[in-house]
């Protein structure tokens, strides 16, 4: 046993690691144990008011039978955060997160030992971070894109108006279904029904049934569930149904006039809000080719210089998304296998930033997210204190300070390698 363990009663073994997660075993003599319980009573007696006695009077013998289990529980919790700053400073871990514990053991007059898992921000040696080359191929900008957009503008300002003629992609049904596979041999009420054809929220095949059909028509047969249906009691279940089908509407498409242009914006005729919608396709065509010569770098990177994605680090970053995403527990095998080569790119990539951010000292600072939250302000007409109680409450401060490190660093690597200039792609 160390001097340190001799004298804090805690000897930390390091068990297993990875570029990315450490594993020690810890034990705690039974006299560091003693002493801390000891020391847990002391406070309860000195904080709880216990009956028949003033406050801060009660013996040691009675504050223990009353709240034994709670002493208990406070002086393991006491001595994990005194083991988990003893790895800390033993080791010098920079953690990622609050370390987990598992197989504690804690008996009367015995040691207490558990393992700490601690996921660390793992060292990635780049040896390499210049000289490579790179193409910039930006997409054209074709009229028929434009008047793809301007008809997306034209139908989110498109009434809803009743159809004259049977149902079709596109078109909002009102509907109603009775199940006729009721308990009883009866059937059930009719259930209202309101969607848009073709968006897939209903099956294809009652979609297909509506489409035959006159307003106020009426179909019976029986519907399948598919396997994969996301109600899982309903899954490869076939029910008998009659649907009738109610109203049929269809959007009236605007007519696409200087008036409808100024509908839309400050625009003074249909030719300005063409050319405005060209020039913000074209500005998001050249966001993408950015991106994507951000990309290949980044992949460039990770091969010229080996780096791998540490299994834990991975597993974190996949259990994460599927928190996120709140997906069932009898999809997450499958949702983690697909999510997986996503996940591990996101990671890979994130350890590149942060490491060149961090030699470089091209991490964002108060300073330059400061000047950012000021320019935002003088574009929205709003103040500065504004602008960051509105980023503050939405959470995306640090999704800020994110974007501008991110900027940093691609303005630093790109600036030692070749980005050619492809001519536009179509």
């Amino acid at each position: 046993m160390t001097e340190t363990e001799t004298q804090t009663g805690i000897a930390i073994t390091a068990a297993a690691q990875d570029a990315a997660r450490r594993t020690y075993s810890v034990s705690v003599t039974p006299e560091r144990v003693k002493a801390a319980e000891a020391a847990t009573v002391e406070r309860y007696a000195r904080q709880i008011k216990v009956q028949g006695f003033r406050q801060g009077k009660a013996p040691a013998a009675v504050v223990r039978r009353r709240f034994g289990e709670a002493i208990r529980q406070s002086t393991i919790e006491e001595l994990l955060r005194a083991s988990w700053e003893a790895a800390r400073e033993q080791d010098g871990l920079k953690p990622i997160a609050d370390p987990q514990v598992r197989n504690v053991k804690f008996e009367e007059g015995a040691p207490l030992t558990f393992e700490l898992l601690v996921d660390v921000k793992p060292e990635i040696a780049l040896e390499r971070l210049s000289g490579f080359r790179l193409t910039r191929r930006v997409a054209a900008v074709t009229d028929e894109m434009v008047d793809a957009q301007l008809t997306a503008l034209r139908e989110q300002r498109a009434p809803w108006v009743p159809a004259a003629d049977r149902a079709k992609p596109g078109d909002l049904v009102e509907a109603t279904i009775t199940n006729l596979d009721a308990e009883g041999g009866g059937a059930t009420g009719a259930e209202p029904v309101r969607f848009v054809l073709g968006q897939g929220r209903a099956l294809p095949e009652l979609e297909a049934r509506l489409m035959e059909l006159d307003a106020g028509g009426t179909w019976e047969g029986s519907l399948r569930f598919p396997d994969d249906h996301s109600d899982e009691a309903k899954r490869g279940q076939s029910r008998r149904v009659r649907v009738t089908l109610g109203e049929v509407k269809r959007q009236a498409l605007p007519e696409l006039t200087d008036e409808f242009a100024r509908e839309v914006g400050d625009f003074a005729s249909v030719d300005a809000l063409r050319a405005a919608v060209r020039t913000d396709l074209v500005a998001e065509a050249g966001r993408e080719a950015d991106a994507r010569v951000r990309g290949e770098l980044i992949d460039q990177i990770a091969a010229a210089n080996n780096v791998s994605v540490p299994p834990s680090l991975l597993d974190r970053a996949v259990a994460g998304s599927i928190a996120a995403y709140g997906v069932p527990e009898e999809q997450r095998g499958r949702f983690a296998s697909e999510l997986r080569p996503v996940a591990e790119a996101g990671v890979r990539r994130d350890l590149i930033i942060e490491t060149v951010a961090e030699r470089h000292g091209l991490a964002a600072t108060a300073e330059t997210v400061g000047a950012r939250i000021a320019d935002v302000a003088r574009r929205r007409g709003e103040t500065p204190a504004a602008v960051r109680a509105a980023l503050e409450k939405a959470g995306r401060l640090r999704e800020l300070e994110r974007s501008i490190t991110e900027e940093n660093v691609f303005t630093h690597l790109l600036g030692q390698s070749t980005v050619e200039d492809a001519p536009p792609t179509r």
